[in-house]
């Protein structure tokens, strides 16, 4: 088991950046893949980015491709850079560390089992 708190929310303006942490506090870090998803209000919680535990590989939904870039560190951090944000990215976002192999059900929730309990963006025009 491992517990996650995100950290770097806030307000930001459209065009702006904002980096993301996740930070785990206790369990195997190292041995998950870690994945960033966003839930905006009213809507379904939908996938982000995800990178797999040697932080080598990594996979983005295609609307925040080119603008997002998730990594992490040798410790026990998960990082998101925001960048170009927009209106439509304003959303609470969630780190989770998933389960099975990498590619693996990439996008299903329930391949992650373990969860933060979210930071809030909001992106202004």
């Amino acid at each position: 088991q491992v517990q996650l708190e995100e950290s770097g929310g806030g307000l930001v303006q459209a065009g702006g950046s904002l980096r993301l942490s996740c930070r785990a506090s206790s369990g195997p870090f190292n041995m998950y893949a870690m994945g960033w998803w966003r839930q905006a209000s009213g809507k379904e919680r939908e996938f982000v980015a995800a990178i797999n535990s040697e932080g080598i590989n990594t996979i983005y939904s295609d609307s925040v491709k080119g603008r997002f870039t998730i990594s992490r560190d040798t410790g026990k951090t998960l990082y998101l850079q925001m960048n170009s944000l927009k209106p439509e990215d304003a959303a609470v976002y969630y780190c989770a560390a998933k389960v099975g192999s990498f590619y693996s059900g990439i996008t299903d929730r329930a391949q992650y089992p373990y969860w933060g309990r979210g930071t809030q963006i909001t992106v202004f025009s």
